[in-house]
């Protein structure tokens, strides 16, 4: 056999050339690779060189971990105001379907209107509630005010409650020999005044800002909502706007639910103190009720307030305010919060409690607040990445190209 033009014939060629040569007749052997000059042998091809980056990548990478860095720094800086509009997000959504309702039946499509008196609405009530708390603590601040010169009195001399406690203790003793000291530190609280004031005016500011957010995000959100669904695609906008109708339901259900629970707890705390005949039952209830809203630390919160209460009073009726809230949580955790959340927002107490814990350690209290709403919103979208991605099953099963339903499709006869 010939091999290829510029190509030596291997040893199998060789040997079936030198079978078919005559024994007589000398075989002529072509040179082997050994007799190929050196200087004809295919050189070493060396490794190929790293390419080298283009300086417009090398810029563009420094620009994006820059433009990172950059927008960290602006978070940051600004996670106060992101606070508040996230909170002023959260009523927003809460109070969009009052607003939609109270357009609907009685300003009869006038939106600002409609906006405008549910907000009053709401002003009233928080005002309401700041009036139950601050009337019966100025009034007793004025009393103990005007009784405060006879209780230093009888402090002082040892006679009284105040006085006995304080002799029993040698608390007066201690105060004479520490005056010193004790100046001082009072003069060290001038500073952390001055901190406490400053908060309070960043308090009222951002309870400001979050009321005038809200405000504008209810009376212009359906137009913003529709200028953002118009951008998308016809079949991306239907879905988007499924998804957000969800999540706002769960919000929604998930405010309601909540503040129907606190209700029926203040109201159950007001009829127990009542009884028993605790002072300021009314406020205290009303404490019970509002700390109830926080989810897990809340009812136990007003529960140490109510039993202090109690004890002050009496101690059976501490007693009696402890088993009550007792039972009261067992009624709670197992009957209205299954009854009423799980109508609302459907989540398992297992994703509850983790989303607690990790709101919390993000955000302390306001965590607490907004877990589980924020849960819920993004078990809605986790549910609609699901079942756009594997499908849903149609309600009825089909058969065939025209789809009719399986159950009255003709059954395929068996071969004979």
């Amino acid at each position: 056999m010939r091999g290829a033009p510029g190509q030596l014939p291997s040893v199998t060629h060789l040997s079936d050339a030198r079978a078919d040569v005559p024994s007589g007749v000398p075989a002529v052997v072509p040179a082997t690779s050994s007799a190929v000059p050196a200087s004809s042998a295919v050189p070493q091809t060396p490794a190929l060189a790293r390419e080298r980056v283009p300086v417009r990548t090398i810029l563009a990478t420094i620009a994006l971990v820059l433009a990172t860095v950059a927008v960290l720094w602006v978070l940051v800086e600004v996670r106060q105001i992101l606070t508040w509009i996230l909170i002023a997000a959260f009523f927003a959504v809460a109070l969009a379907p009052v607003v939609g309702y109270v357009e609907r039946r009685i300003t009869h499509g006038r939106r600002a209107l409609a906006t405008l008196l549910v907000f009053l609405l709401v002003l009233l009530v928080l005002a309401g509630l700041v009036t139950a708390f601050a009337l019966p603590l100025a009034k007793e601040g004025t009393s103990l005010a005007g009784q405060l010169p006879q209780l230093i009195e009888d402090a002082r001399s040892g006679r009284g409650p105040i006085g006995q406690f304080l002799d029993r203790t040698n608390a007066l003793e201690y105060v004479q020999q520490n005056q010193d000291r004790i100046r001082a530190f009072a003069t060290g609280l001038t500073t952390p005044a001055a901190g406490v004031l400053k908060g309070i005016a960043t308090g009222v500011a951002g309870t400001l800002t979050i009321f005038v957010l809200a405000y504008l995000m209810v009376l212009e959100g359906p137009k913003v909502v529709s200028g953002s669904l118009a951008l998308l695609p016809p079949a991306r906008r239907e879905r988007v706007q499924r998804v957000a109708v969800d999540c706002g339901r769960s919000v929604t259900g998930y405010i309601s639910g909540n503040l129907l629970i606190s209700v029926i707890c203040g109201l159950l705390t007001y009829g127990v103190l009542k009884v028993l005949g605790v002072p300021f039952a009314a406020l205290i209830s009303l404490f019970v009720g509002i700390a109830d809203l926080i989810p897990l630390v809340g009812a136990t919160l007003g529960a140490v307030v109510a039993a202090l209460a109690g004890f002050v009073h009496s101690v059976p009726a501490g007693i009696a305010v402890i088993v009550f809230f007792v039972l009261y949580q067992q009624l709670e955790n197992h009957l209205l919060q299954p009854l009423i959340l799980s109508r609302t927002v459907d989540l398992n107490p297992l994703t509850v409690l983790v989303a607690i814990l990790v709101a919390v350690e993000l955000a302390g209290i306001l965590g607490a607040l907004l877990a589980i709403p924020i849960a819920g919103m993004g078990q809605v979208v986790l549910r609609d990445l699901w079942d756009n991605r594997r499908g849903r099953p149609k309600p009825t099963p089909t058969v065939g190209e025209e789809e009719r339903p399986a159950d009255h499709a003709p059954a395929a006869t068996a071969p004979a």
